[in-house]
């Protein structure tokens, strides 16, 4: 007689687990694991948030939003960033298996990073997820929740960057269903219901066609050539503003006023060279500077140089003149020796003439004893 009362109450428990509330909120943490190019310093990271879900619209599909906060993220760089995430899905609850009840969602949504680095920005994502909860009451559930994450990747031509979120959390269920009155239908063979698939909603990906790091909605000049530095609007530049474009500058750090030809390049050009006292023997720390001059030359075959050589006016005249020669071709010298041609390479010395500075000053007096090229485009 006991297990016949029991059988009633087993009938009322089922009842209040399938009893739909109109809202669910549900506080969840979890684990993100990402993929390595992304730039973090572990394999993934927790997280913790909020999800919303609305059951009271006349759909199979119920409209939920998320919020989602992890904080002081580690970069392998030593920076460390929080991340906000927010999205709205669309959920389809299938039928339950006595206390357990699966879903399945898709949505959008949009990251915010509050330390971008280049892997790592702002930006959208789509997320496809499933899980399932398990009633505890009428009200209270365990959820269980897998998500897969596609974040548009603005430094990788648009492919998105990939991330496995796992989540647990408590659902509280509250809110009646307002019943709507309908009119009894005549008893017949119920009419079997089609469930729409859930689909994603498209993602439109804004691309950079010409791959300067621009993406074509802010690019101004879309069909910049591969390789070209450019501004914020995806335009050529000319960081040295002598009129020629970085493009086209074979002479990039030409000084500011300084006149150039149609490659940018000056007439004259100081080699900042400097020797030991009264000697013609270049000091080991103008090396590096007469190598990069030798590989301009070797690089620019149609430009030849005059290496001229000035002194400052202590001493006879005709000494001065015999040293800048001096100086003058072994400059030459080592410039062949370091990979230029000698068919590019003259040497001339002037001794004190056409001094740029007072030779009454030892500031001045260094200024005139100077090395200079004069380029001429063949």
């Amino acid at each position: 007689m006991k297990k016949l009362l029991l059988i009633p109450a087993l009938l009322a428990a089922t009842l209040a687990f399938s009893e739909q509330k109109a809202y669910e909120i549900s506080p969840m943490i979890g684990y993100n694991y990402h993929e390595s190019s992304l730039g973090f310093k572990d394999d993934g990271y927790f997280l913790g948030g909020l999800e919303f879900q609305i059951n009271d619209v006349d759909s199979k599909i119920k409209p939920e939003f998320s919020l989602f906060i992890s904080e002081s993220v580690d970069y392998t760089s030593g920076l460390s960033t929080d991340t906000i995430r927010g999205a709205v899905n669309g959920v389809y609850t299938y039928d339950e298996m006595g206390s357990f009840v699966p879903f399945a969602k898709a949505g959008l949504g949009i990251e915010d990073v509050s330390t971008e680095t280049v892997t790592n920005k702002s930006g959208l994502f789509v997320d496809v997820g499933v899980g399932a909860k398990v009633n505890f009451t009428q009200n209270l559930a365990l959820k269980l929740e897998a998500i897969y994450l596609g974040k548009v990747a603005t430094h990788n031509e648009g492919i998105l960057d990939h991330n496995i979120i796992a989540l647990v959390g408590l659902t509280y269920a509250f809110g009646e269903i307002e019943q709507k009155s309908v009119a009894q239908p005549v008893k017949e063979e119920p009419t079997p219901v089609i469930v729409p698939a859930v689909i994603a909603a498209p993602v439109v990906i804004d691309g950079d066609d010409d791959k300067d790091g621009v993406l074509n909605s802010k690019d101004s000049c879309p069909t910049t050539p591969t390789g070209v530095t450019v501004d914020t609007k995806g335009c050529n530049v000319d960081n040295d503003n002598d009129g020629v474009l970085n493009a086209n500058d074979i002479c990039p750090n030409t000084p500011v006023g300084e006149a150039v030809n149609s490659d940018g390049c000056p007439q004259t050009v100081a080699l900042d060279i400097y020797f030991e006292n009264n000697s013609d023997s270049i000091k080991e720390a103008s090396h590096a500077k007469l190598q990069a001059y030798a590989d301009f030359l070797a690089l620019h075959t149609n430009y030849s140089a005059k290496i001229v050589g000035y002194t400052d006016s202590k001493g006879s005249a005709a000494y001065n003149q015999k040293l800048s020669q001096k100086r003058a071709d072994a400059v030459v010298a080592q410039l062949i020796a370091k990979g230029a041609s000698a068919t590019q390479l003259s040497a001339l010395g002037r001794g004190e003439e056409n001094p740029i500075a007072d030779n009454a000053t030892s500031e001045g007096m260094a200024k005139n004893r100077r090395i200079e090229a004069e380029l001429t485009r063949n």
